[in-house]
């Protein structure tokens, strides 16, 4: 635990203390003192003001300690420290928190991570569906579960209920004939209607009328041209003409892509016929996300230009502490390459 009253001793170590941070900066760099602290039993830092002009508010921090039952104090360390006024740079952000949407301009390439949470596997190429599928076997396995759990008499009262909806169905449409009155006949009752609607209600006759199954009107409204006027080819095409212009293969943005958007996963297909030739981004940090591309379009946020893999982990390290090398403490006389000292010879060579 640190002590909150300096020691005694290396709080008046001071000189010491400015000696070190004058060798350690030089004498312009070091200014007047500015305070000590303990940082711990017999362990004391003197802080120093610092004259450099591009370290306006920092301190030459010096710390100073004594062992026990010692006067001498002796040095540790110095370091230069921000103070409470410093200017400090921001915290580090990693890129993938610090980018944002709008900053990817023609050639940037933004990665995605192998288990990005946007993306999910696709057609694999293999006939057996993924085992989330609905048509899976594994799937197939939990419905017969739910089979044999449940028994047949769910489905044979789910049948029956089908089958009294069905005659009812039949008995409407038989009677729908016959029920069909002249035309004073049928005004009376749509006033009768009407009145029967109530104060606070709608008239039914003001709602829109509601379309037989399988009739044209339905197939029509299926198909969203139950309107008054509908998108004409002519209008089509210049749609078609301006949105490739705005987001298509001859833009900077597509000619510096590394890939069309036409094999990105965050291509959201349209329906009808632009299906063949646009869709619509659904990456956030591409410059047309949530407007209609070109399947020729591309930008730096592909899902499949760069994937980055998880980073590997280095397997730990193995220390054999059962086998022992023996070194010999002295070196072998015999064991080395130079051959023994000899005779010398006549001419005075070795």
């Amino acid at each position: 635990m640190r002590s909150r009253t300096p020691d005694r001793l290396c709080a008046e170590a001071v000189d010491l203390a400015l000696a070190a941070a004058v060798e350690a900066a030089g004498e312009d760099s070091v200014g007047e003192h500015l305070g000590a602290v303990a940082d711990g039993d017999r362990v004391v830092t003197h802080y120093f003001a610092c004259r450099e002009l591009a370290y306006r508010g920092w301190r030459w921090a010096v710390t100073v300690a004594r062992a026990s039952r010692a006067k001498a104090v002796t040095l540790d360390e110095t370091v230069l420290l921000p103070g409470p006024e410093a200017l400090l740079a921001p915290e580090w952000v990693p890129w993938s928190e610090r980018l944002r949407p709008g900053d990817m301009g023609p050639g940037d390439l933004l990665p995605t991570e192998a288990d990005d949470l946007r993306l999910e596997p696709g057609f694999s190429g293999e006939e057996e569906p993924p085992p989330n599928a609905a048509v899976s076997e594994e799937a197939e396995h939990r419905r017969d579960l739910a089979d044999v759990q449940h028994g047949p008499a769910d489905a044979e009262a789910a049948g029956g209920v089908a089958g009294g909806a069905g005659a009812t169905g039949m008995a409407g449409l038989a009677e729908g004939p016959a029920s069909a009155g002249t035309g004073e006949g049928a005004a009376t009752g749509a006033r009768q209607r009407d009145k029967s609607a109530g104060a606070g209600g709608v008239a039914p006759s003001v709602l829109p009328a509601q379309t037989a199954r399988g009739s044209i009107a339905a197939l029509a409204e299926e198909l969203g041209m139950r309107r008054a006027r509908v998108l004409s080819r002519f209008g089509l095409y210049i749609a078609a003409d301006r949105w490739d212009e705005s987001y298509g293969a001859k833009t900077p943005m597509a000619q510096a892509a590394p890939a069309a958007c036409v094999t990105c996963g965050f291509l959201v297909p349209l329906a009808g016929s632009l299906r063949q030739a646009f869709g619509v981004c659904a990456n956030e940090f591409s410059p047309a996300d949530g407007r209609v591309v070109s399947l020729a379009y591309g930008c730096g946020g592909h899902s499949e230009a760069a994937v980055m893999p998880k980073p590997s982990r280095p397997a730990p390290p193995v220390i054999d502490e059962t086998v022992a090398d023996p070194l010999p403490l002295h070196p072998d006389r015999n064991g080395g390459s130079v051959e023994p000292a000899g005779a010398p010879e006549e001419l005075g060579h070795s």
